[in-house]
């Protein structure tokens, strides 16, 4: 028995199979083509369902980027990355035309609960998970439990003030945590201080090549990402934060980076009992978190 698992992203839509024991028998990947709106990824889920649906199916887990009410299947706010997103219940329509158990929910919140089943956070019922990547996603598991807020949008992390009037953020405010610790971020700080447009690993190589100017980029912004997760560490008091996005594949260089700086700023009781771990399980985890939704659902 497998369940179709997809995880719809502003550029990409990654799809598999999952198995019941969250192993990732087939996965493969196609453009989400975002522009053309609502009705043209509806048609992309379709076709992908109707190419891994089989008798031994047991539902559709899907984890996509917006805000999502992960109670009923429904996006009910974020950017209008996807024109006509914003206001569809996918669990509704799914399960009007397959006849078989769906769920829906935010990507940042399947990529926690991914990490929890099969990855940095298994074992652990209570943790922070922060994804960097075009912006900085937010998920908070408590006691196993996703913690969603009265209408379902907590843990939008990336837009606590960091900066008085600082950068102008897409959510109308400015001074956003995302807009200065984000890898959207880093690649423009790294192209106003050397005039050059290079994509994130390639910033990293220069700093493993120990090119000074690049580590003084990856340390400032770096500093930036602690000051919003010290606020964190202050409110929630955790033991473990997840780091996923495309930067997590630095692993522990990263990781060290983040510990020295954070050090500085949170009192040593609250650094003690803190644990910081990179993601494990990359691309997978949005897939593999909406498959644990849809077994505690069918469950």
């Amino acid at each position: 028995m497998s369940v179709i698992a997809i995880d719809i992203g502003g550029t990409e839509i990654k799809y598999g199979l999952v198995s019941l024991r969250g192993e990732v028998i087939f996965s493969s990947s196609l453009l989400t083509e975002a522009s053309k709106g609502v009705e043209q990824l509806l048609e992309k889920i379709y076709k992908i369902v109707e190419e891994l649906k089989n008798e031994k199916v047991l539902g559709i887990a899907v984890s996509a980027t917006g805000q999502i009410d992960g109670t009923i299947g429904k996006v009910v706010g974020g950017t209008n990355l996807i024109p006509g997103w914003i206001g569809t219940n996918l669990v509704e329509i799914l399960e009007e035309r397959y006849k078989i158990p769906a769920v829906l929910e935010n990507d940042v919140n399947c990529a926690a609960l991914g990490e929890m089943w099969m990855g940095a956070a298994k074992g652990k019922e209570n943790f922070l998970c922060l994804t960097i990547g075009t912006g900085i996603g937010g998920g908070i598991v408590l006691n196993g439990e996703l913690l969603r807020g009265e209408n379902s949008v907590a843990a939008e992390f990336g837009h606590i003030q960091i900066v008085k009037n600082g950068i102008q953020c897409g959510c109308g405010k400015k001074g956003c945590y995302q807009g200065y610790a984000s890898t959207t971020a880093l690649l423009r700080l790294a192209k106003e201080k050397t005039g050059k447009k290079l994509n994130g690993k390639e910033i990293f190589d220069e700093v493993h090549k120990n090119s000074m100017e690049y580590k003084e980029i990856v340390d400032e912004w770096a500093d930036y990402f602690t000051d919003g997760l010290a606020t964190l560490v202050y409110i929630f008091n955790p033991s473990l934060i997840v780091i996923g996005g495309g930067v997590s594949k630095q692993g522990e260089f990263l990781k060290n980076i983040f510990e020295k700086s954070l050090e500085k700023k949170v009192m040593k009781n609250y650094l003690d009992i803190l644990e910081i771990k990179m993601a494990e399980r990359g691309n997978d985890a949005g897939m593999l978190g909406a498959t644990y939704l849809l077994l505690k659902k069918i469950k």
